[in-house]
């Protein structure tokens, strides 16, 4: 895992703003999105470039350009060109996640779009959307390079979705290790899914005062969950 921790904290940032103030709580990587319409678009590649200028937080930004999670040969061009310009402006890896038509992992278009980089990637919650959620884990572990999934086992968020979280990470090791939990994720999730095995952690609103979009990322409240991240690793750790 990234740097001194031993899990990891992934905050969702709109601009340099916001990653400057989840780095000064201790966050381990942004989750950079222009706009949180349909749950967070792609942002210009400047605003990555921003945030490169005054952060040195591990950067990914979302690469998703409309509603759902489709996409077509001819937007695929346009997304490559999205990655590369991204990575240029210092991102260290970006988000993504494209279904086809049978809410299946689209691994062709997938594969497509991450396939001759270097970069490490997440896949984001287009998972939690899938027909048949083992057979997405099965296609998941395919791509290449993938790192983390972001999913909060449920399309309706992690509230209904932590028992399968919980048994998908304890049943299934490789799984637990990339699984990034968030999606409504609350305070009290944290200890089961550690005790579960899940390192990863991802939050939007939470990490910002009223849970609004509106308000900037408050370092104070990344503090919080980071502190809660930790102390809840160091237990699972004695108690093994």
């Amino acid at each position: 895992m990234h740097n001194r921790h031993m899990s990891l904290l992934e905050v969702i940032a709109l601009h340099a703003a916001d990653a400057e103030r989840a780095e000064a709580g201790g966050a381990d990587r942004i989750e950079l999105v222009g706009t949180m319409d349909d749950d967070g678009l792609s942002p210009e590649p400047r605003v990555v470039e921003k945030v490169r200028r005054s952060t040195s937080i591990h950067l990914r930004p979302m690469v998703r350009l409309r509603a759902g999670f489709g996409t077509d040969g001819g937007e695929a061009t346009r997304l490559r060109g999205l990655i590369a310009a991204y990575l240029d402006a210092g991102a260290d890896g970006v988000v993504l996640g494209y279904l086809n038509g049978l809410n299946r992992i689209d691994k062709e278009v997938v594969g497509e779009l991450v396939g001759d980089g270097t970069f490490k990637w997440t896949f984001h919650r287009a998972i939690d959307h899938c027909l048949d959620i083992n057979e997405a884990w099965e296609d998941v572990k395919t791509l290449p390079r993938i790192d983390q999934v972001l999913t909060a086992g449920s399309a309706r968020g992690v509230e209904q979705g932590l028992d399968d979280l919980l048994r998908r990470a304890k049943n299934d090791p490789d799984a637990a290790k990339l699984i990034m939990a968030g999606g409504g994720l609350k305070a009290e999730h944290v200890p089961w899914l550690v005790r579960a095995g899940v390192r990863a952690f991802h939050i939007g609103s939470p990490a910002r005062p009223g849970g609004s979009f509106k308000a900037y990322v408050d370092s104070e409240l990344v503090a919080s969950w980071r502190d809660l991240i930790d102390d809840e690793v160091a237990h699972a750790r004695e108690h093994r």
